[in-house]
């Protein structure tokens, strides 16, 4: 079930719900009992599974720039 985290504008509190997706909007009180909340953007990391860890790819050798990265030649 999906965790959503929220915070108070009451008091400032930070606290996490676990609720279906389809009451992913549904207001909810914070632990204190109030009900002045908003609920707040999460990220997600999304990793790969063993191996060796990813790299950035080397920049291609070569282009020259210009409005297509110089492939074209214009």
């Amino acid at each position: 079930m999906p965790r959503y985290e929220f915070r108070c504008r009451a008091c400032g509190d930070t606290f996490e719900v676990n609720r279906p997706m389809a009451q992913a909007g549904e207001p909810a009180s914070c632990p204190g009992g109030h009900a002045d909340t908003v609920k707040l953007l999460s990220t997600v990391a999304v990793t790969g599974r063993g191996g060796a860890p990813a790299t950035a790819a080397a920049p291609s050798a070569g282009g020259g720039g210009g409005c297509c990265g110089g492939g074209c030649g214009c």
